[in-house]
Formats: C-alpha cells, structure tokens, sequence
C-alpha cells in the first residue's frame, strides 16, 4: 500500500508548470504525466529508491509514494512543491515580465533536496543538443537504473553512484555521451556524499562545492540548484539560446551575450532565475535564421 501525504499551497498553484523544470525530454524514464493529469517522479533518496504521484485537486496537492523512498519524498514534498519559494519577493521590472507574471501566479520553483538526480542530466546537456542530451539519460536510465517502485508503468529511478562508477566505457559510447562528459560524471559519482552536501547550502557555496569537480563549470551548477535547492537568483550563463532570448524579449535586439543579458536583469537582483522562468513562459523569442544543429552520432565516432 502507498503512502500518503496531502499539502495545501498559501495561494495560486500550478503544480505541472512547477514541476516541469524535471522532465528531461518527452520519453524521461523518471518523469511521467499520465492522461488523467497526474504528475508522477521516480527518484533515488538518501533512503532509497521512491515513486511519487501527485495530483493537483485544486484547493490541495495529494501525493502517494511506494519504495524504500516513500517516507523520505513525502517528508520532503512541500519542498518539492515549492512550499519554501517566496513568489512575493519579486517585483516585475519590464511590461512582459508582468504580463508573463500576471498570467502565471501559481508558478513556484521546486527544491527536490537532491543534487546528483539533477547534475547528472545537466551533464548530459553539456555541449550537445536537447534531443542527444535526453537520448542518452533516456538509454542509460533504461539500461543501467532499476523499475520505479509501485504500480508505475514504464519507469525507471537512475542508478545509485556504485551503479553509475560501474557503466562500462563502450555503454557511454553507445549511448552518445563522449569521454569528456562521462568522465565528469564519473567524477561527480566518487564526490557523491560531498555534492549532496549543497542541497543544504547558500547559493554561493553550492556552486563552488559543485564547480570543484572538474568539468562542473558555472552553467552546470546553475541549471543543478535551480532544481535541487530552488534558488531563484541562480541564472545560467554560458548557454547558447537564453541570453538571445531574454535580450530579443526585452529589447527587441539580436545578438544578446551573457554580460548584456546580466545587465539586463540587473533590476532583478536576487530573482534573477525567476525572471528568466517568465520570460521563457512568454514565449517571445527571436525568430530562427538558422537550420536547427543535427544530431551528432557518437557511436559512429
């Protein structure tokens, strides 16, 4: 039998939009919404492995939890939830920033409490396209992680970090990760205990823990807290698409750099992260002069 929890949001809540900063890619073994609308999550906690289902009843979110997780993800759902983000702290600066804010009121940034089931995907995401990045969690979650506990179909929870350390080099090839980001991965699974250790700390601290592993550089850390500690001032810079589409938002200009979109968000101080999540939820961005980057294929490398 599941385990059960039910939490109460203090105001307006939109519990798909909060959570979708999670789901690596339309076909994510650890990430499912199913037809009657309901968010399910399967992850590794400190105690194990957990499947989580959640539904949004409208006055409440109801969540049951299976595995040896259960009782460690619904400690930890208000969390999850966004119950700790503070959405009256920001204060809208650009016209489209308030409409995005105005039509959005439920959006909350989650903290998951737990910084590898973030990292390594972001890892993955180093370099390549979206479509290799989620190809590849998808295939080595299929391959290397374990069911997700409970009555979900077709879920998996990644592996633990022995399981990770253990992915033979011919396994990563397969998969389309190249040496350069395995070996980050690698790097990150021996520090694992360390890593983990951010959860629980400031901004600042967290990405210097994180960026001590080399390979771990200042947009992997980012988009790593943004989900795992929530922190609304940790905006990625070093990304190929988001300063020309925070620049283009709000200015109408092309070309955007990341010292231009900073200085753009400077008003934003604080809440940084937040105001580049409304902007994205716009939806104005620059129109494409460019044929789309093709899928490399590293197994033919």
């Amino acid at each position: 039998m599941p385990a059960h929890r039910r939490w109460t949001p203090s105001g307006p809540y939109d519990l798909a939009r909060s959570l979708s900063v999670l789901r690596r890619g339309p076909g994510d073994p650890s990430f499912q919404v199913t037809a009657d609308g309901a968010v399910w999550r399967a992850s590794r906690t400190p105690q194990g492995a957990g499947t989580l289902r959640l539904v949004d009843r409208g006055e409440a979110v109801e969540a049951q939890a299976w595995g040896p997780g259960a009782d460690w993800l619904l400690e930890h759902l208000p969390a999850l939830l966004g119950a700790e983000d503070d959405p009256s702290a920001f204060t809208p600066r650009h016209r489209l920033v308030h409409q995005a804010h105005r039509r959005h009121p439920g959006l909350r940034l989650i903290r998951t409490g737990l910084v590898l089931e973030s990292l390594i995907p972001s890892i993955l995401e180093q370099k390549v396209t979206s479509d290799e990045a989620y190809r590849a969690w998808r295939l080595l979650l299929w391959r290397h992680g374990e069911p997700a506990p409970g009555p979900a179909e077709r879920m998996r929870v990644m592996p633990d970090p022995r399981a990770w350390a253990l992915i033979p080099s011919w396994e990563w090839h397969r998969a389309g990760v190249d040496a350069k980001r395995s070996s980050t991965i690698l790097r990150a699974v021996r520090a694992a205990r360390r890593l983990e250790e951010a959860a629980a700390m400031d901004l600042p601290a967290a990405s210097a823990r994180l960026r001590a592993i080399p390979g771990i550089g200042p947009w992997t850390a980012a988009e790593t807290l943004q989900r795992s500690n929530g922190t609304p001032d940790a905006i990625t810079v070093g990304d190929l698409h988001l300063p020309r589409i925070i620049g283009y938002a709000l200015t109408g200009e092309h070309g955007t750099d990341d010292a231009a979109m900073l200085e753009l968000l400077a008003p934003y101080a604080g809440q940084r992260h937040r105001a580049a999540r409304l902007i994205l939820l716009s939806g104005r961005v620059p129109p494409r002069r460019a044929p789309r980057f093709s899928v490399r294929d590293f197994r033919a490398i």
